[in-house]
């Protein structure tokens, strides 16, 4: 049996309950076996679950999909930050540094959001290929490639985002099995809206993607100037980012919400 083990679910990038992206959090005394990580990711079957251990003054995090390890997540570094604040483990006064296989990855609280500091991405310019549409069900306007190797897709408009309805199976071992969706928003609160998929890592659809928006904020800032944004993910569930270019460097405020926590028996 795993001593005192406490896993956790947190709602991220909302203020109230069962919205937003659900985050498994398992905060360790010390680093556990991939396999183990693993297991408990595919038990829990959430988009992504969080493994964070201390290391050295910073906090070491991983993130499992039910199907593999991820290098980012931005939902699982929000619910692992708020959980830490909201149980006194960091006050919040004080900064955390993860260390991440994408990075260090600062976070901090601010008047109730946590404000999470995060690499920012380029987008370069791809062929959309003649299978596009039939995955997509749609022919997509613009397509990129990004550095962290989604598939990038802009769409006419946020009417074209919502009624999306690509084929899982297809995407999952094509070009588009990491898809990021994107249009301006329809409704003037918001700068643009996007949609998440990630069948080649086991997500069909992500809720909320924070780290989407390491390559989205760039790829809007060059479309319109403008270095701070509010996005709308048009999910089932449903959330709200704002995302600003900072230093070279993409900041993402967000909100969540504690829903359980539960002690692993094995």
């Amino acid at each position: 049996m795993t001593n005192h083990v406490t896993l956790y679910q947190v709602d991220a990038f909302t203020a109230e309950p069962f919205k937003g992206n659900p985050a498994g959090v398992c905060i360790l005394e010390k680093e556990m076996p991939d396999g183990w990580m693993q297991n408990i990711a595919m038990e829990m079957n959430l988009s992504e679950t969080a493994f964070i251990t201390p290391s050295e003054g910073l906090w070491k995090i991983r993130y499992f999909t039910p199907a593999a390890e991820i290098p980012l997540c931005g939902h699982a570094t929000l619910g692992s930050a708020h959980l830490m604040f909201e149980t006194s483990i960091v006050g919040k006064d004080r900064e955390i540094i993860f260390s991440s296989k994408a990075g260090k990855l600062a976070v901090k609280y601010s008047d109730k959001w946590i404000v999470m500091n995060f690499p920012a991405y380029e987008s370069r310019p791809a062929a959309i290929p003649p299978e596009a549409a039939v995955i997509l069900g749609i022919k997509p306007l613009e397509l990129y490639r990004t550095d962290h190797g989604w598939a990038l897709v802009i769409l006419d408009n946020e009417t074209d985002v919502k009624n999306l309805r690509p084929d899982f199976k297809a995407m999952k071992d094509s070009e588009f099995g990491d898809l990021i969706v994107a249009a301006p928003s329809s409704d003037p609160e918001y700068d643009f809206c996007v949609r998440c998929f990630a069948p080649a890592l086991g997500i069909d659809e992500d809720p909320v993607t924070g780290s989407a928006q390491s390559a989205l904020v760039p790829l809007w800032y060059g479309k319109t100037g403008k270095k701070s944004f509010i996005t709308h993910q048009v999910s089932k569930r449903g959330g709200v980012l704002k995302a600003s270019l900072i230093n070279g460097r993409v900041e993402i405020e967000g909100q969540a919400r504690t829903i359980f926590k539960a002690e692993l028996l094995i």
